[in-house]
């Protein structure tokens, strides 16, 4: 049965067909036997049976008795019919036979090779239509219809695949999008920072001119790093695919860059911020707006969370740079693989102000 059901469309109708022939021949040849005997026995009723039997016994090579066809109007109705009936049947019954077995056979066909897979890939061609792509096609016959579902398959596994990358790709665009807003929110706040102190100490004269063109050139420093994000984040397509641009930089000036930022940061919150940095005079390889991206994605954290004083440590080598920030808060009740994950927030109302994406930002 395996093989049969495995056999190829054309070699299944021949086979049916065959089998549907042969089955004809075989009851019409029985049928038409039966009738003629049938009929025989009708005519015997009205046959002359003494003058039957001088006849039989005066056959030879050249004569044969047989009996005679009776008259319709010698015979009963019914038996007439029954006559007529049993030579249509030897006459038309393997014509008629052949005809139903044919149909059979295509029947047969049709149920057994065909209507299954049919079904299968109309259901399949709506559920695709409707973009419900989680189902498979279970019909699995080794001839055209099981090759043919298993394209269809194929297709449907790839439309699923295709959905999936368009799916994540339109996640790594907003988490990108969300990651450019987040990061450029630190340089920003500088900047508004270094404005309202320059408003607020410049009239009253509070401000010499050196710290005002301090103040000046570092918020120049804070728009060339938002023009250089943002030109990276715009050749970018996921933030895992973004690229350092490493240099040589040395302790000292990470240690000016994280101070400056320091000093308006603890201005926006009012909490303290104490850095420590490693007496160090080295040199090292690194990219200096990943390095300040990764801190003040820490520091605001801890300002958010902490109470007072946020404690801030930097030790940096030609092998290893280590930040750590400490703040004097209730600290995480989640694990690190939960609080690093994307948009993750610990309450409603901080998720009204915060993306949840620092700590993502900072892990990758």
């Amino acid at each position: 049965m395996d093989q049969i059901r495995n056999l190829s469309l054309r070699k299944t109708i021949f086979f049916y067909m065959a089998a549907a022939l042969f089955c004809s021949f075989l009851l019409s040849a029985v049928l038409a036997r039966m009738a003629k005997q049938t009929q025989m026995q009708i005519w015997w009723h009205y046959v002359d049976e003494e003058a039957y039997y001088e006849a039989v016994e005066k056959e030879g090579s050249s004569y044969i008795a047989d009996l005679p066809r009776p008259d319709p109007y010698e015979m009963t109705h019914a038996d007439h019919f029954v006559s007529e009936l049993c030579d249509f049947l030897q006459t038309y019954a393997i014509l008629l036979l052949s005809m139903a077995g044919s149909c059979g056979a295509v029947f047969l066909f049709y149920q057994n090779k065909l209507r299954k897979p049919m079904e299968e890939l109309a259901q399949a061609s709506k559920m695709i239509a409707a973009n419900h792509l989680d189902f498979s096609i279970s019909y699995q016959n080794q001839d055209e219809m099981g090759r043919l579902c298993r394209e269809f398959e194929r297709m449907r596994e790839q439309l699923s695949q295709n959905n999936k990358l368009l799916w994540q790709t339109v996640e790594e665009e907003k988490m990108l999008q969300a990651a450019i807003a987040h990061d450029i929110r630190a340089p920003l706040t500088v900047l508004k920072g270094y404005q309202e102190m320059l408003m607020e100490y410049l009239p009253s004269e509070d401000l010499d001119v050196g710290q005002a063109m301090e103040m000046l050139s570092e918020s120049g420093h804070q728009i060339e790093r938002m023009d250089d994000f943002i030109e990276a984040m715009r050749k970018l397509s996921s933030l895992e695919n973004r690229k350092p641009t490493p240099r040589m930089i040395t302790v000292r000036e990470l240690e000016k860059d994280i101070q400056a930022e320091l000093s308006i940061l603890e201005k926006e919150y009012g909490k303290q911020c104490v850095l420590q940095a490693a007496e160090s005079e080295g040199t090292f390889y690194g990219d200096p707006e990943i390095m300040l991206e990764v801190m003040e994605n820490l520091v605001s954290n801890a300002l958010r969370y902490g109470k007072q004083q946020i404690t801030i440590m930097v030790k940096a080598n030609h092998a290893e740079l280590r930040i750590c920030v400490r703040d004097d808060g209730d600290g995480f009740r989640e694990d690190a693989e939960k609080i690093t994950e994307a948009f993750y927030g610990q309450n409603v109302k901080d998720s009204l102000k915060h993306a949840g994406l620092g700590m993502y930002i900072s892990r990758l």
